[in-house]
């Protein structure tokens, strides 16, 4: 009895071996295209998936958010040939193998906040700053 159990798990472990070569469908689609006016480099993505880097020929790294919008430039000089994300979303590391060098930069994003219509006291024009502190420890 447990000859025939045992032929009969070779003979369908052939089956599955032997038989069985087909390969897996990918389905798969372009989720956004970014049209640059400059040819790109490199690319690399925050951790944290919202920030797209895009390091051009001109020397820059074109900053685009998830949703497809251009946040900002960085003129980083043409001397830089590769980027890679830094472990949180405001570090970008900037690579130079001609030189052996890596420059590791903080990005501080700039808002604007429009505020008209809101109550307010003191001048109008008075310089505010707000400041996020998200890295309790």
């Amino acid at each position: 009895m447990k000859s025939r159990f045992a032929i009969f798990l070779m003979t369908l472990f052939l089956l599955f071996v032997c038989f069985d070569q087909s390969s897996a469908d990918v389905e798969w689609e372009v989720w956004r295209t970014f049209k640059l006016t400059e040819k790109p480099l490199d690319v690399a993505v925050s951790v944290n998936g919202r920030s797209i880097f895009i390091l051009t020929e001109n020397g820059e790294v074109l900053i685009y958010m998830h949703n497809g919008m251009l946040e900002g430039k960085i003129a980083v000089g043409k001397s830089v040939d590769a980027i890679k994300p830094g472990p949180k979303e405001d570090i970008l590391f900037l690579l130079n193998r001609k030189d052996q060098t890596v420059q590791v930069i903080n990005l501080d994003f700039i808002q604007d906040i429009n505020i008209s219509g809101s109550p307010f006291k003191g001048p109008a024009d008075a310089p505010v700053v707000i400041v996020v502190f998200d890295d309790f420890q």
